[in-house]
């Protein structure tokens, strides 16, 4: 192959990563209905009937879409961006580091909204059920959602929107797009969207100044894992077999009501002042 042709290919198949980003939504939005009508018309009775919050359909459903998620974020990679899958930020060794302060972000900042949450009385635990296996799996699917999401989200809509605008500007508006991803979900309101926002730019903080995933992925992780398999909490409005029973009691505003936990000021208050500190703490890192 001679230099020039090289180079060619080298190149984009669509220059400006907005309309890349653009036009991956698209598809992805096309998919995820395309998802939704395969399971409600082609998955077994009993998945269907078993519901969102049950581990047959949860199982299926998350194994379903982060199959074609991947898929997806892999095709537009290699055949639309022209560039490895492993570059949208999947090299796990050189970020080591990140991904343990995303997990421990994300069970601290858990940690305190719960502490917080009993100390008010607004949060009591009725009950232990510990079962291995559960959570084991509870494991593998969050892992499986944290990773697809970001890959979706951070991964590659992030990564293009900063080929073509501001980092602050990619930054919110990848933030939005992962919060109307999430506003289907049963029992959203004002304060959960707003929260499923602030998350969307905690998550890509580190991305914006690392282009690696894994801060993300483990944040993502662990805040879904601990919040719904440990203590009890709805996860984005689903509800999950947990180690921890719970009861809540007290204004929606400060419980979260359906939603769970990430509907809660509490949340709003703490995602804010995460932000505040990776903010500072990049832009003034030498």
């Amino acid at each position: 192959m001679k230099p020039a042709t090289a180079a060619f290919y080298q190149k984009p198949f669509i220059k400006k990563g907005w309309l890349r980003a653009l036009i991956f939504l698209l598809f992805y939005f096309v998919f995820f209905l395309s998802v939704s009508v395969f399971i409600m018309l082609l998955a077994p009775d009993n998945i269907k009937n078993a519901g969102a919050g049950s581990g047959s359909f949860l199982f299926f459903s998350v194994i379903l879409t982060a199959f074609f998620s991947i898929l997806l974020v892999a095709s537009f990679r290699k055949f639309i961006d022209r560039n490895s899958f492993s570059s949208l930020g999947l090299k796990f060794a050189a970020s080591k580091k990140d991904a343990l302060l995303g997990f421990l972000t994300g069970i601290i900042l858990l940690l305190i909204a719960t502490l917080i949450m009993v100390a008010s009385k607004n949060l009591v635990w009725i009950a232990v059920d510990f079962n291995a296996i559960e959570l084991l799996s509870g494991i593998v699917l969050m892992l499986l959602v944290a990773f697809y999401e970001e890959l979706v989200f951070r991964g590659y809509i992030l990564n293009n929107l900063l080929q073509s605008l501001n980092p602050q500007k990619s930054l919110l508006i990848s933030a939005l797009l992962f919060a109307l991803a999430h506003f289907g979900n049963p029992g959203i309101g004002l304060i959960g969207f707003l929260n499923i926002f602030l998350a969307g730019v905690l998550l890509g903080i580190n991305y914006v100044h690392t282009k690696n995933l894994w801060f993300a992925v483990m944040l993502h992780f662990s805040w879904n894992f601990f919040q719904g398999y440990v203590l009890g909490f709805q996860v984005s409005g689903i509800p999950l077999k947990s180690v921890l029973s719970q009861q809540t009691s007290g204004a929606a505003f400060i419980t979260g009501g359906p939603f769970g936990l990430e509907a809660s000021v509490i949340s709003t208050l703490l995602y804010l002042l995460a932000i505040g500190v990776f903010y500072f703490y990049y832009n003034n890192k030498k």
